[in-house]
């Protein structure tokens, strides 16, 4: 109860130069660890106490897991869908603290109702047969909670950076994941048997095809659904294989500890450790082979034997290929010359079928993720994504997802001053502010949102222009002129201020901008903390007079105009909008915007809406964005999730 309710700790600041992804759980650690850890308590002591309470199945207790983790989901469900359109982050910290009572009551009731029925007696379930686990058995545990955990994490990662940002598409795996409690732990299920296990079989096999690229290195909408359909399906087999191999109630609480520990391993490898090991999102491909490997165990005659055997085996075969594909240039028609001779070379050994197995698919897989062809110029993780520059057509792209983050021609490398492309093209909105008398009279500008630093090539000798940036790695991509020279060719001695732009610019109390452009929005999703009124509140704040606040918001999903026009009527500011339709050149170099600029009195933006290409725009009435209550999905735009 000290602790609650749950909230930020005092003073902590996100440092950006740091691991982001440490920092991340070490403030959940702080804000809301003793709570979780006491929540996350439950499922195994209720049991343990249904046990001894004498009820029905008291000596099978397993099946309220899944209970358990029915109203997980539903809860997971309720928050996005009720709690947070009708309460905002202070009612809903308040009603968790009075959850966290309502929650005491009802386990001193359930802990005084086992005390006073005493132990059950022993009933003939086949869980009561069960002999205690041995050190094996909890390592198999551990195995069988991990694949599902860290699957449905490289399933949400997967589809993010091919699909994008769809609202919600993050709840459809972890429902799924959820919901494969549900089914698997409880008596009668139809998922289950030798067909089940044949079939994940297939399943698994698909899996990894379609996370080690054979269908494409971005998958369709279909081959990402039937993805989604594979870690499901995966998922139960884990989850009812950990049930039929349920100890007696008597191990139950070891049996959920080592469940949690497999689980949060899965988190950890994916969240932590995969960012730190692998430059692309190979981790489906890693963890989908750890479930192979559980499918086929029992079909194969796997055993820790044939496995240490079969992996050095593989290892060994298969990184002296990587070796020979990377001298010989690692061309497609090299690399399946090469696979063929190791699964040749596996075969010459002799091994029995549960060595050659392992040791092929290795032989076979090492060569193909190590030595494949790459053409892009970088590749590289950091906690908001996977990081890419490519070249396509004459011109370089810097993506991170689907968001593209910018583009420079291939012929504008070596120009005194690049033109800008993309959204940011001169015939662009934010290229006509920035070219006219707006921009030009402009002592100092900031940028919240660094991309490849396409806005710095609008920049005059005398003006000083500072950027931000959340996102380490897109500083150091930007400023690499082998990348990219918008930075390094008009603006080399402007400072990069990395960290939230929000809470560093409220640091920076001194400081004054004539132009401050607000680009931090990805093209399907909401920065809401960017957003609010008291944000727009700080940006104005940093204004020197006569200073025009923009904001960039095209993005594919979301009307972000609407919450800014409330704000800018509340703040008693004008709002001025141009959304671009057609396009306003023929330039292939060019996109279609959405822009809106903000200023306290109209003459502040004239020399841009004297054009009629902007409209100012009014408050539709709807709520106000505070830090305290915003509804991203109030403002989605018709149609948006069936883009």
């Amino acid at each position: 109860l000290y602790f609650l309710p749950p909230g930020l700790p005092g003073g902590w600041q996100l440092d950006a130069s740091a691991p982001v992804a440490w920092q991340t759980l070490w403030l959940f650690a702080l804000g809301v660890g003793v709570p979780f850890a006491l929540l996350s308590s439950n499922a195994p002591l209720i049991q343990s106490w249904y046990a001894r309470s004498g009820g029905p199945s008291a000596d099978d207790p397993y099946f309220l897991y899944g209970a358990s983790n029915l109203g997980s989901l539903i809860a997971l469900m309720a928050f996005p869908l009720v709690a947070e359109p009708l309460f905002g982050a202070t009612e809903i910290a308040r009603g968790f603290a009075l959850g966290f009572f309502a929650l005491g009551a009802g386990l001193l009731a359930c802990g005084l109702s086992a005390t006073a029925t005493g132990p059950a007696v022993a009933g003939e379930s086949p869980c009561t047969q069960t002999p205690a686990p041995d050190l094996s058995t909890y390592g198999f545990w551990l195995v069988l909670a991990f694949v599902p955990s860290s699957l449905m994490l490289a399933v949400t990662s997967k589809v993010t950076t091919d699909v994008g940002a769809v609202p919600l598409i993050w709840v459809i795996p972890l429902a799924l994941y959820l919901l494969s409690f549900v089914v698997a732990f409880r008596q009668s299920t139809p998922f289950r048997g030798l067909w089940f296990t044949q079939a994940c079989q297939l399943i698994a096999v698909a899996g990894i095809c379609l996370f080690a690229g054979v269908a494409g290195d971005q998958l369709s909408t279909i081959a990402m659904g039937f993805l989604v359909f594979c870690f499901f399906a995966l998922a139960i087999w884990a989850h009812r294989t950990l049930y039929e191999t349920r100890p007696s109630a008597d191990h139950l609480t070891a049996f959920y500890v080592t469940m949690s520990i497999g689980g949060a391993l899965g988190g950890l490898f994916n969240s932590m450790l995969g960012p730190l090991l692998f430059s692309d999102l190979i981790e489906g491909t890693v963890t989908m082979s750890v479930a192979l490997v559980l499918v086929f165990r029992n079909t194969l005659g796997l055993t820790r034997e044939s496995l240490v055997r079969g992996g050095a085996l593989g290892l060994a075969i298969g990184g002296t290929l990587t070796g020979f594909a990377a001298w010989l240039g690692a061309e497609r028609s090299v690399l399946v010359g090469l696979m063929a001779a190791g699964m040749a070379v596996v075969a010459l050994s002799r091994p029995g079928l549960p060595v050659f197995t392992v040791a092929a698919g290795l032989a076979v897989a090492l060569p193909a993720w190590l030595a494949s062809p790459d053409n892009r110029l970088f590749a590289d993780r950091s906690f908001f994504g996977l990081h890419q520059v490519l070249e396509k057509d004459g011109v370089r792209l810097y993506s991170n997802g689907t968001t593209l983050h910018g583009a420079q021609r291939l012929a504008d490398m070596n120009a005194p001053r690049p033109e800008p492309t993309t959204y940011y093209h001169p015939k662009g909105p934010m290229g006509q502010v920035l070219q006219s008398d707006i921009g030009r009279r402009a002592g100092s500008i900031g940028i919240v949102g660094l991309g490849v630093g396409s806005l710095a090539c609008y920049a005059d000798r005398d003006q000083d222009w500072h950027f931000y940036e959340i996102d380490a790695m897109v500083d150091r991509v930007a400023r690499n002129p082998d990348f990219f020279t918008f930075l390094s060719a008009c603006t080399p001695e402007a400072p990069t201020h990395l960290g939230d732009a929000r809470i560093v610019l409220e640091q920076q109390e001194n400081i004054g901008f004539d132009v401050l452009v607000i680009d931090a929005y990805s093209s399907d999703a909401v920065p809401v903390h960017l957003t609010t009124r008291e944000a727009m509140e700080m940006y104005l704040n940093r204004l020197n007079p006569g200073g025009v606040l923009m904001f960039h918001i095209s993005n594919r999903y979301y009307d972000i105009g609407l919450p800014l026009a409330r704000s800018a009527e509340a703040l008693g500011v004008r709002i001025w909008r141009q959304n671009q339709s057609t396009p306003a050149s023929d330039d292939p170099g060019y996109r279609l915007s959405d822009v809106v600029i903000i200023a306290a009195e109209a003459e502040d933006v004239a020399p841009v809406t004297a054009s009629g290409l902007w409209t100012e725009i009014f408050s539709d009435g709807g709520p106000i964005w505070t830090d305290d209550m915003a509804n991203p999905l109030s403002i989605l735009k018709p149609g948006a999730l069936l883009q």
